[in-house]
């Protein structure tokens, strides 16, 4: 790419859903700061037809090719093709395959989508999403005990994604809301099986936000939006300095969301929960 090309075409071509290749492809591509990707998904390509309609795409804008796909046919004709048009290709699974083979001595099954099956892992995401939409901001809270993990935090800690996100991977996760002169959920405390985490944030970061959201909502605001405090940097920081206070009366472990993805602050919460996991049975096992 020359010097003062800041953009880039990215073909990304799937047998499956095309998740995997995005993530990889993002992943990469945000270590090059100076360039942006323009990328091209194409999903669930698993017969010569589809390939032909991807790579004349491909001709009209070319650029690199990543793929995940299986067939030996269609991985040669996309392979040849590119070759012809000077475009890199490059299989992101391949070295994979090539080092599971190594060590497991066995070929691979070569099914398309293969980590798409409706297996025990599938319906546990689905349970797990189906319990997280149910206890959003709140709701249900007497039936806290059947969670995996509890998110505590004021408004705008970014609870309700982080909780949708866990629940993809398979975890339960009710999201409580800490609102100023309303107590928690009774019972909260003594709840033993899941995780507490509280997420907090800058008052900076919160006032932000929130600022955002009554804009958005103006004419149609909620009444507590319609107070000044919610807004108010002392008032905001008082909320902090409160929600803090309280888990670590309790001795449950705080997230600071300030500058954290919703991923990360999701990848600190599994850890946390592997190893509230771990205790748990640690204690179990010692008893017995």
């Amino acid at each position: 790419m020359s010097p003062d090309r800041h953009s880039f075409h990215v073909h990304l071509v799937s047998d499956a859903t095309g998740e995997t290749l995005v993530a990889v492809a993002r992943a990469a591509a945000s270590q090059y700061a100076a360039a942006s990707s323009i990328e091209h998904v194409y999903p669930l390509v698993r017969s010569a037809r589809q390939l032909e309609r991807v790579l004349d795409e491909i001709a009209d804008e070319p650029g690199i090719v990543l793929y995940t796909l299986v067939d030996e046919e269609l991985i040669g004709k996309l392979e040849s093709r590119c070759r012809d048009l000077g475009c890199p290709c490059l299989s992101v699974l391949e070295p994979v395959f090539t080092l599971l083979r190594s060590y497991l001595g066995t070929e691979q099954n070569k099914q398309p989508g293969a980590q798409h099956v409706l297996n025990a892992d599938y319906f546990k995401r689905i349970d797990a999403l189906n319990y997280t939409m149910a206890h959003d901001d709140g709701q249900y809270a007497d039936d806290l005990a059947a969670a995996d993990v509890v998110l505590l935090g004021v408004s705008r800690t970014s609870k309700t994604p982080t909780s949708i996100y866990l629940a993809n991977r398979g975890v339960k996760t009710a999201n409580i809301p800490l609102i100023p002169d309303l107590p928690p959920p009774h019972g909260l405390e003594k709840l033993k099986g899941p995780l507490i985490v509280g997420l907090v944030a800058s008052p900076e970061r919160i006032v932000a936000i929130r600022h955002n959201r009554v804009l958005g909502l103006e004419g149609a605001m909620p009444g507590r939006l319609q107070d000044g405090a919610y807004v108010d940097p002392d008032s905001v920081a008082a909320e902090i300095t409160a929600s803090r206070r309280f888990c670590a009366r309790h001795g449950w472990p705080t997230i600071d969301v300030t500058r954290r993805s919703i991923e990360e602050t999701a990848a600190g919460v599994i850890a946390m929960l592997n190893e509230h996991r771990a205790k748990r049975l640690a204690a179990v096992i010692a008893t017995t």
